[in-house]
């Protein structure tokens, strides 16, 4: 608009009343009641009202080619002078962060033009600021990435603050809107799961697979699906596959074809060993189809007998429940008794007094559970079991004090609270151990079975009842899981067969030796069908077709022949080294003395090791100690309840959620 304007009869205003830096670089004229700036350098003419602010002067004068090319102005104003008012004017206290100065007159116009820009300004994907370059594409993928990465909320691009923080940090970068930043993270999320693609693809062994439901904003769910694997360096891995919604009215059958739809995306249907749900009776079917669709492709090994594993810690937790769910009423007494105790600062001096009075010398601070957390609850209970004494004191002199157990009820709470101290011991180690491979959980698994066969002999009809309603649950466990969790154990070098040898006479007495010789031979079946898919059996089967191929081919192919000539050798070698019974590596391993046992043992550095002396039975070790024996994490070990979306993302659509989390865990990978 204002290039087109005559200006033969405009009047130049006198610009020693304008205090911006910019106004070196143009000339202010007046047509009329119109104020137009005019470029000294490319004659270009903006608008030079006192309303409009210096904003878009100043961004013409870093894009103005003539000005650039010229370096001096024809005032005599330094080709600095434009980034110099954003690196702040006037020298700052070496060490300190330079201020933007800002004049006068933009004080009194910025606000929300701060974030407005020239539509001129954005043609071009690179443009200069002084000597640096400034890439829109990359700074708005950087943006993204932030957001994904560190979970914000895509909402904040749009955000007031943010925007004049990204415009007083960078005015040249081109602010984006909630839709575009949608759409940079879809871009990302397309090109993080190629690449993860492409890496699974490659993995030398199999894929075990562990399925989680999350809860979001009104109860609708999600299924998330991890891979865990242990890549060709030796190194255990789990990446996010897929964190799909899913209708909490779908039947079993619908959800195993949802599982199977996303292993298929993936590819890797055909390369899954095992797959880890919690107990339940829906994920007995829903295991069931996915188990039925593989097996008909042949795809399981050792018949999908090690295809169906349970969370070792899911089924601590409902053991957990059962136990806190029998101690509820003593608990609630606990719990006011100690907010009574705290009620007021006498009350809490006379409970200690009475403590010291009856031999009381523990320190522990009282406090009251997080009931989310069942270990905040057993730590409640057995702080305040030390004080049981001091309580029943306290009921005597206080006569508003109603809460106090019985002294059957603290007996009670110190067979819980037994109970309980063996299960969060267990969980520590199966979710805090420094190497989570599958061969630490049988001896943690079995101790718990021994601890539940010697309070099912408890002569306290509370404790017995108890243990078997906890065994009940256990026993279906450990129906599933026991030949994966001594299969395991035996791919340990420091424990082999033994350990197997130790904890079954304990569990099955007379039987164990039957039990053992079962395992075994599920044991020496599963190595054999490794051996089948091993490099080295495949190499035997390429010779054995070339010597029939070779025995029936014609003599003139001299070409075939010549590399046929020692084939009849292989053949003499693989005979005569079975005839004096040569000996598999299994049975070189399992001869072998144990490895010392250390605390700080990494099993798989191990095997990465031994790799070239145990080919066949390496290919095993991976695959097994692979399987996520548990699937819950340390922060989240101890909940009570299922897992949570945040409330920003659970309001987003289901293919963004999907998006963000997946990319978000493949990034920080």
């Amino acid at each position: 608009m204002f290039n087109a304007m005559d200006l033969s009869d405009a009047v130049i205003v006198n610009s020693s009343r304008l205090k911006s830096v910019v106004w070196n670089d143009f000339d202010r004229v007046k047509k009329g009641d119109t104020c137009v700036a005019v470029c000294r350098h490319c004659k270009k003419k903006l608008s030079g009202s006192s309303t409009s602010g210096t904003s878009h002067l100043r961004n013409h004068l870093i894009r103005c080619q003539r000005r650039s090319s010229h370096g001096v102005s024809n005032h005599g104003a330094s080709n600095h002078a434009i980034p110099q008012y954003y690196s702040g004017r006037g020298k700052k206290k070496e060490g300190s962060v330079a201020l933007v100065a800002i004049d006068q007159e933009q004080k009194k116009d910025e606000g929300l033009s701060l974030v407005k820009y020239e539509p001129e300004q954005m043609k071009d994907d690179n443009v200069h600021l002084g000597n640096n370059n400034l890439d829109q594409r990359r700074s708005r993928y950087d943006l993204a990435r932030m957001i994904i990465l560190h979970g914000y909320p895509l909402a904040m691009v749009e955000h007031f603050g943010f925007r004049v923080f990204v415009k007083n940090l960078q005015p040249l970068f081109e602010l984006v809107t909630c839709n575009t930043v949608e759409a940079d993270c879809m871009e990302i999320y397309a090109k993080e799961k190629q690449k993860m693609f492409e890496m699974l693809d490659k993995l030398p062994g199999k894929i075990s697979l562990s399925a989680d439901v999350w809860t979001a904003s009104g109860d609708s769910e999600y299924l998330c699906l991890t891979a865990h694997f242990i890549d060709e360096d030796w190194q255990l891995k789990k990446t996010t596959l897929n964190f799909i919604v899913i209708d909490p009215s779908q039947t079993e059958d619908m959800l195993s074809e949802v599982i199977m739809t996303c292993l298929m995306d993936w590819d890797i249907d055909r390369k899954l060993f095992s797959v880890t749900f919690d107990s339940g009776s829906s994920s007995d079917n829903v295991v069931c189809r996915i188990k039925d669709r593989l097996s008909q492709n042949r795809f399981l090994y050792l018949n999908g007998q090690l295809f169906d594993i349970r969370c070792a810690t899911n089924v601590v937790n409902l053991m957990v429940e059962d136990a806190l769910e029998a101690l509820c009423d003593v608990t609630i007494k606990i719990r006011e008794s100690i907010r009574y105790v705290k009620s007021s600062q006498s009350t809490q001096a006379k409970f200690n007094e009475l403590a010291l009075q009856v031999g009381i010398e523990s320190q522990k601070s009282l406090c009251t559970d997080n009931p989310s957390r069942w270990d905040s609850t057993y730590s409640m209970l057995k702080d305040a079991f030390e004080y049981r004494d001091a309580f029943s004191h306290l009921h005597e002199y206080e006569p508003d004090y109603k809460m106090c157990p019985s002294d059957v009820e603290w007996e009670r709470v110190n067979a819980i609270i037994g109970c309980l101290k063996l299960f969060v011991e267990v969980t520590n180690v199966f979710t805090k151990s420094k190497y989570l491979t599958a061969n630490i959980y049988f001896p943690e698994i079995c101790d718990i079975h021994l601890q539940l066969i010697e309070w099912c002999k408890n002569p306290d009809e509370f404790v017995c009842s108890l243990a078997l309603k906890m065994r009940s649950k256990f026993d279906e466990y450990w129906d599933k899981c026991n030949l994966g969790l001594a299969v395991a154990a035996m791919l340990d070098p420091r424990f082999k067969m033994k350990l197997m040898e130790y904890y079954y006479p304990l569990l099955y007495g007379g039987s164990a030796s039957e039990l053992i010789d079962d395992v075994f031979e599920c044991i020496k079946t599963l190595y054999n069908e490794h051996s089948l898919g091993s490099p080295l059996a495949a190499s035997i089967d390429q010779s054995l077709a070339w010597q029939a191929s070779g025995s029936s081919s014609s003599m003139s192919n001299s070409g075939r022949e010549s590399r046929d000539r020692l084939l009849g050798f292989d053949k003499f070698l693989n005979e005569t080294t079975q005839c004096q019974g040569s000996k598999s590596d299994l049975d070189k391993y399992l001869e072998e003395p144990l490895f010392p046992r250390n605390v700080d043992f990494n099993v798989l550095n191990w095997w990465k090791v031994h790799t070239p002396r145990y080919p066949i039975l390496s290919m095993m070790a991976r695959n097994i100690l692979g399987i996520p024996m548990s699937k819950v994490t340390s922060e989240s070990a101890f909940n009570t309840g299922r897992k949570m979306l945040d409330q920003d993302r659970g309001s987003l659509r289901p293919a963004l959620v999907q998006a963000l989390l997946c990319s978000q865990d493949w990034m920080r990978e």
